[in-house]
């Protein structure tokens, strides 16, 4: 197992290379508004079915966190015609898998089947867009649920309650700092009014995105989805999504977490940086090929000079994060070797990057060899027809367009140094940053128990 993943670090410092796959891509847009975008694949009769939401964590009222994800959970209740479990339960019964996930800017939810089924899953995937029912039972059974899931996820992991509060220290007024999970004290009392309004606010045909993406046809496609997802009136009360968005940051922010159950203290650093806009997606690129440059292998930069010429890491890396309706994350993170402290291995940290900075010199192998590795990950790509949907729903949800997403590999390819480091430049400015300790209380016994 990677170093990065035993720290639990992975979805902030290795992030997945967004690049789209050559299959052919037919988009629409039903009456009611829902956009509908078909990718063929012919070589396997399978197919993904996917509808995304505009509607995500960020998007939550003040007070009410997590409703966005118990949403998500409560989706797989009852409706008119399915009863509670009825709707996974059926999905299995023709071969097939389902799941749902929320984050800031969206909740999805898809079904791999055979692609002969794709109609039966319109088929209840429009039934329970407009005709969810809810039971109180419901509401305090999966609130219990959702309340375990963060007990496992973040209060059993040092590391994601650190990160937790670095995310709410960094953005000072966007919902970006509030937890997707929710936070405890609010989850508690999400109650069947939160629920029933945010379903209401959000869940309609014209704040959706349906991707269907394998063995088919735009033709049969787009018949059934008129045939499915047509006659649901569109909601005229959603509008276009205006947050709260960040004031001028004018100072460094600084953190230390301490638990006890630490076992490898660490540094890490977010630095506030622009996402990828619609149709202006080259700082973003430049942005991501900076951190694949910086920490995103163990030939980076940060790697080469602390874990190898200077043993102060076990582990340095770098991470950025683009694909983002608002603005999004660039972050820093050093494992200091044992006997190296932390102040020290953030110094090292900072000398490394503005060594890189003054010098403004990238080893043209490294760059070639970085650019070759996402054109590897564009043709592997092409092989999972989830992958791709899956890149499709975050970027338009995301407010790209299809021809952004399509654009992208081709803007990584010709980015060039000037323009990496001119993206460095603007970003590497303490003032829009949070940076934070991981470590144990001084007072703590030696003994971890795991």
């Amino acid at each position: 197992m990677r170093l990065a993943q035993w720290f639990g670090l992975a979805a902030l410092i290795c992030t997945s290379t967004e690049v789209m796959a050559e299959q052919p891509v037919t988009t629409t847009t039903l009456d009611n508004g829902m956009q509908v975008v078909v990718i063929e694949d012919n070589r396997a009769p399978v197919a993904v079915h996917m509808v995304w939401y505009r509607a995500g964590s960020a998007d939550e009222p003040a007070g009410a966190s997590g409703i966005a994800h118990f949403l998500e959970h409560l989706m797989f209740k009852r409706t008119d015609t399915l009863e509670p479990g009825e709707f996974s339960k059926t999905v299995a019964q023709n071969g097939g898998s389902d799941n749902a996930f929320t984050s800031y800017d969206y909740t999805g939810y898809f079904q791999r089947v055979a692609a002969d089924r794709v109609g039966l899953m319109m088929q209840m995937e429009a039934d329970r867009m407009v005709n969810l029912q809810l039971k109180e039972e419901d509401i305090l059974t999966e609130r219990e649920v959702i309340i375990e899931e963060r007990n496992q996820r973040t209060e059993n992991d040092p590391g994601a309650l650190m990160r937790e509060q670095m995310r709410a220290a960094l953005y000072l007024n966007h919902r970006y700092g509030v937890p997707i999970i929710g936070w405890r004290h609010e989850m508690v009392s999400l109650d069947m009014d939160d629920a029933l309004e945010f379903y209401a606010d959000h869940y309609a045909p014209n704040n959706a995105i349906l991707i269907v993406a394998g063995d088919v046809t735009p033709d049969e496609i787009v018949a059934l989805a008129e045939e499915h997802y047509g006659p649901i009136p569109a909601n005229p009360e959603i509008e276009p999504r205006a947050r709260p968005q960040e004031p001028p940051q004018t100072a460094a922010r600084r953190m230390v977490f301490e638990d006890p159950r630490v076992a490898q203290p660490y540094v890490m650093r977010s630095y506030l940086a622009p996402e990828r806009d619609p149709g202006a997606q080259r700082e973003a690129a430049a942005l991501y090929l900076l951190s694949e440059v910086l920490g995103g292998s163990q030939t980076s930069v940060l790697a080469e000079a602390l874990q190898f010429k200077t043993s102060k890491a076990v582990y340095a890396g770098a991470g950025y994060s683009a694909t983002s309706l608002d603005d999004t994350t660039f972050t820093l993170v050093m494992v200091p070797s044992q006997g190296v402290s932390l102040e020290d291995g953030e110094a090292a940290m900072d000398a490394v990057v503005a060594e890189f900075l003054e010098t403004r010199d990238i080893d043209d192998d490294q760059l070639a060899r970085i650019k070759r590795q996402i054109y590897a990950s564009q043709i592997y790509g092409q092989d999972n027809v989830q992958q791709v949907a899956n890149r499709f729903g975050r970027a338009l949800t995301a407010g790209l367009t299809v021809e952004d997403i399509q654009a992208w590999p081709d803007i990584l390819q010709s980015i060039t140094e000037e323009e990496i480091f001119a993206a460095a430049d603007a970003l590497f400015d303490l003032d829009r940053s949070v940076t934070s300790y991981l470590t144990r209380p001084a007072d703590a016994s030696e003994e971890i128990t795991q």
